[in-house]
């Protein structure tokens, strides 16, 4: 088992954070986290919402910076970058979003190739071969002049994933990429993560608390709960754990404090009367 904030060889891990404080006016919502992602991996982030697991996302990509840590991207220390010197930097990222944020004016082809547009300069390579590779590497190539309104719930997840990695990133980063999906559905995107990982030699850091998606795609695993890393090590070592809030967690259960708010007040109608 990995000791909770324990370095993985620099050259071994693209992406790093360290000492990662963030705070949203009194709420304090990552209070130090340091994590390495190994390279060529899929490392699943774990934890109950609202433990900052989003708001971690966000910070690798310069969406949001850091009250107080650092963030590095190869070597390369990039939460101080302006936003001239960071964008080479997001093109090595691909982003799927947790609600997909396809842009319901624009075909599907349009919204692949959105990420193509928004570079300078002649691009080296076919524009509509390359929205093609990607449409059929999730499986969809078909749907091309289709618009999202035309799409199930799934497809336009599936379509976001490719505009995703239509610039060949390095770092492919999910935000809950299941939620909203039936059972059947999630596991097509799970699927694909494997899939983009291996075929495209990808590094994947997937924010989840969908826990069948988690131990299908995971390499290794991260928990945060109230804002700290409270685990990190493989899907097998997390089965193991014996800390009560990551068994908690991966049974399902309401921890006794919350339990005790909630029976704290009798369900009974009388309680209704009066000035209530």
């Amino acid at each position: 088992m990995t000791p909770v904030g324990a370095p993985i060889d620099a050259n071994e891990a693209p992406v790093r954070i360290e000492d990662l404080v963030k705070h949203f006016g009194r709420q304090r919502v990552l209070r130090g986290i340091t994590l390495s992602f190994p390279r060529g991996r899929t490392t699943v982030v774990l934890g109950p919402s609202g433990c900052g697991k989003s708001v971690m996302l966000k910070h690798l990509v310069g969406l949001l910076k850091p009250d107080k840590g650092r963030v590095y991207y190869e070597g390369e220390r990039i939460d101080m970058l302006s936003e001239r010197r960071l964008a080479p930097v997001r093109r090595q990222f691909g982003f799927l979003f947790q609600q997909g944020a396809l842009f319901d004016s624009m075909t599907v082809a349009e919204n692949v190739a959105f990420p193509l547009r928004e570079q300078s300069g002649e691009p080296p390579y076919d524009e509509e071969a390359r929205v093609r590779y990607v449409l059929r590497l999730v499986g969809l190539e078909q749907m091309y002049d289709r618009y999202p309104s035309e799409l199930s719930g799934g497809q336009q997840k599936r379509i976001a994933l490719a505009r995703a990695v239509v610039l060949r990133p390095k770092v492919v980063l999910y935000d809950e990429p299941t939620t909203g999906l039936d059972p059947i559905r999630s596991d097509v995107i799970n699927e694909l993560i494997l899939k983009l990982k291996q075929q495209l030699e990808v590094t994947s850091i997937v924010v989840t608390h969908d826990l069948i998606s988690a131990f299908k795609v995971a390499d290794h695993m991260v928990m945060l709960h109230e804002g700290k890393v409270v685990l990190e090590g493989s899907p097998e070592e997390f089965r193991r754990s014996e800390d009560p809030v990551v068994r908690r967690f991966l049974r399902g259960e309401a921890s006794e404090e919350e339990l005790r708010a909630i029976r704290s007040v009798g369900a009974t109608s009388a309680g209704f009367g009066g000035a209530i």
